[in-house]
């Protein structure tokens, strides 16, 4: 039987370059995104193209009623999930020092990114219990963070505070889930070339130019599409709970 990957705000950026990995390894892939279909319609014609059938979900992962809709949808449509990967996340609206952080941002920031990976795990997770387990594992979860998960930028705290989070979600859920046969693992990208970091292009630019970076160049999405790869593969079947910088040796101490 196929194997089906839900990967949330799998529509573009580093989202839709997992997705597009994901269906090449051999999956159904279910795409959740906030924004009507038509606004990814050149890059799901590309997984047409290339024969990797997928189902686009229209919806937030902080709102129940939708994570109900995608596993209902998802399920209905291929029978089963066995990959999740938590990528869908959004960064403060305005970038504000620590002092100056408003209630309305954190509250915004931490909803989407941490409440709503906590609890689209959980119903996940429920699904995966219920299905016959195909292979050496039931099933894998992949938590997409950042490197500012472990690195403080103080005028956007309220997004560090959401991927610390998810680095605990993802320890606790491994504990949880590994007696069941699901493997759990997060994967802190650096400084990718997304639209999200296309705001401060610049400055991102002079830190590799002055050598912050021990692999001297931007991230691409497919540098993180390629290690959810290998994790979503059974080459990591001792493995859980742990996490895989991809951020070009930044998280290296250097002297």
């Amino acid at each position: 039987m196929k194997k089906t990957a839900i990967i949330t705000g799998g529509g573009r950026g580093i989202g839709y370059a997992i997705t597009r990995q994901l269906g090449k390894d051999g999956y159904n892939v279910v795409i959740m995104g906030r924004s009507p279909e038509e606004d990814y319609r050149e890059n799901l014609d590309l997984l047409t193209k290339e024969g990797i059938e997928y189902l686009y979900i229209r919806g937030g992962i902080e709102n129940a009623m939708d994570r109900q809709e995608c596993v209902d949808q998802a399920v209905e449509r291929f029978g089963r999930i066995d990959v999740l990967v938590n990528n869908a996340g959004v960064a403060p609206k305005v970038r504000s020092d620590l002092l100056e952080m408003t209630e309305e941002s954190f509250d915004r920031v931490m909803e989407i990114n941490t409440k709503g990976t906590m609890f689209m795990t959980q119903i996940v997770a429920k699904q995966m219990l219920k299905q016959e387990m195909i292979g050496p594992k039931r099933g894998t979860i992949v938590n997409i963070s950042s490197i500012s998960a472990v690195v403080s930028s103080p005028n956007r705290g309220e997004y560090c505070i959401s991927k610390a989070g998810i680095s605990m979600l993802t320890k606790l859920y491994a504990d949880r889930l590994a007696k069941e046969g699901i493997l759990v693992h997060e994967v802190r990208p650096g400084v990718i070339d997304t639209d999200m970091t296309s705001k401060v292009r610049e400055k991102y630019d002079a830190l590799i130019q002055s050598g912050l970076f021990p692999i001297n160049r931007w991230g691409k999405p497919e540098d993180v599409a390629a290690a959810v790869s290998a994790l979503c593969s059974d080459k990591f079947l001792y493995t859980t709970g742990d996490h895989i910088y991809v951020d070009g040796g930044f998280h290296i101490q250097r002297l």
